[in-house]
């Protein structure tokens, strides 16, 4: 099971056992003189952020400049009641509006193609990553046993044409980043923007990561994880009924919010990490899943036919990917999406979406040939990745792919 973890349980808890630097900020339920004294010591600017288990909050409305606490007030109850990506807040808090000369964006994932975490880093920061060129971002493997060194994050930031004079105090504000990773079960962590001042102070301004409960290093002495208001959707409710109604195979699903790309995801951890990177690269998923655990044919056919239900016809497209299974039968899981897939379409129509696939496990090939033959028959595009293609890659590319689809679908008639 993994855990999202939002920016408030961050500044709280995490960035000062870390030592990270991170603004000044205060819970929206404090009285109005602390909230007035607040934003009277953080120079009479800040922001109203919802403490919420969703991503792209500027986006939706979430957050709000104020520079006073009349306005202030009313922004979080204003906030504190929005609905976001599907989820409710738990609450709404103040922070510290930060001056910043420049941006920085940073993340951390295990990456099959290295086969160990790997550190991103772009000087062009608080903007969706997948829009920052190539050139002007550098991703290395780390060494989980070695670590990052303040030496290798100066080699990155250098790369990048950082200024000489601000290469130091970055460097060691990525090591403790990193300490943070390691040392707390996370399988994803992204600190977006990193802000510095024209001062060249730094501050992490905005923080997201998900965590592997079952891995005892987020057993962090004195945490608990706070439990966030349900809003559960009718597709969350049924597959969870699914789920729930036998104990062969995983069924487990969790809105996003996303409108491009319907995820059908096997292998746990390396699931959350095709969806980190989905997310980044700009594939918008609809929902978190994970449906390993080898279900047998039956099962396997209801979570696809649940899936197609509710969200293939808004879906742009279709990804069936997952490491190299190790238990999972891939022709008995193959065939059922196929079989699901043709039943959907029998009942509501024709679809006109690519299908991008990436698996590996035993009865590989058997599986294949079937979902191919399904596909070919239904005349939709689609493009096989074999078990040495690393997952984040296919996922890099479904996202590429999904981005350079037309509006307009008679491209695929």
């Amino acid at each position: 099971m993994t855990i999202r973890m939002t920016e408030l349980t961050f500044l709280e808890q995490f960035a000062p056992r870390y030592g990270i630097p991170v603004p000044r900020h205060i819970e929206g339920t404090a009285k109005r003189s602390e909230l007035k004294r607040a934003l009277e010591e953080w120079g009479g600017r800040a922001l109203v952020k919802p403490d919420v288990l969703a991503g792209r909050r500027g986006k939706a409305g979430a957050i709000a400049q104020v520079d006073n606490v009349q306005d202030a007030i009313r922004q979080i109850k204003r906030i504190s009641g929005t609905e976001i990506s599907g989820h409710m807040p738990r609450s709404a808090y103040l922070v510290e509006k930060v001056p910043a000369a420049f941006e920085m964006f940073s993340a951390i994932t295990y990456n099959s193609s290295f086969l160990q975490p790997s550190f991103s880093v772009s000087l062009e920061g608080g903007v969706d990553i997948e829009d920052v060129p190539d050139n002007k971002k550098v991703t290395m493997p780390v060494d989980i046993f070695r670590g990052l060194d303040a030496y290798q994050a100066g080699e990155l930031l250098e790369k990048l044409g950082c200024e000489k004079k601000l290469i130091s105090e970055l460097s060691r504000a990525l090591v403790s980043f990193w300490d943070l990773f390691v040392s707390t079960g996370m399988l994803s962590a992204e600190i977006n923007p990193w802000r510095i001042t024209p001062k060249g102070k730094i501050y992490a301004c905005d923080f997201k990561a998900t965590v592997d409960d079952s891995n005892y290093k987020s057993k962090v002495p004195g945490l608990e994880f706070p439990d966030y208001p349900e809003n559960i959707s009718a597709f969350e409710e049924e597959m969870a009924a699914w789920n729930s109604s036998s104990h062969q195979g995983q069924a487990h699903v969790s809105e996003l919010g996303g409108s491009k790309i319907l995820p059908i995801l096997f292998g746990g951890g390396a699931s959350t990490i095709i969806t980190e990177t989905l997310e980044i690269a700009g594939g918008d998923p609809m929902f978190l899943s994970d449906f390993g655990g080898n279900p047998p044919y039956e099962r396997m056919l209801g979570t696809a036919r649940i899936c197609f239900d509710h969200k293939l016809k808004d879906a742009k497209l279709l990804l069936i990917l997952g490491g190299k299974a190790n238990n999972t039968f891939i022709d008995v899981t193959f065939q059922a999406i196929a079989d699901a897939l043709l039943a959907y379409i029998d009942e509501h129509g024709p679809i006109y979406i690519p299908v991008v696939v990436g698996r590996g496990g035993p009865r590989l090939v058997k599986g294949l040939l079937a979902l191919k033959q399904v596909l070919e028959y239904l005349k939709l595009p689609y493009a096989i990745f074999g078990p040495d293609s690393p997952v984040t890659l296919v996922a890099e590319y479904a996202a590429k792919l999904v981005n350079a689809i037309p509006e307009s679908k008679e491209v695929f008639s």
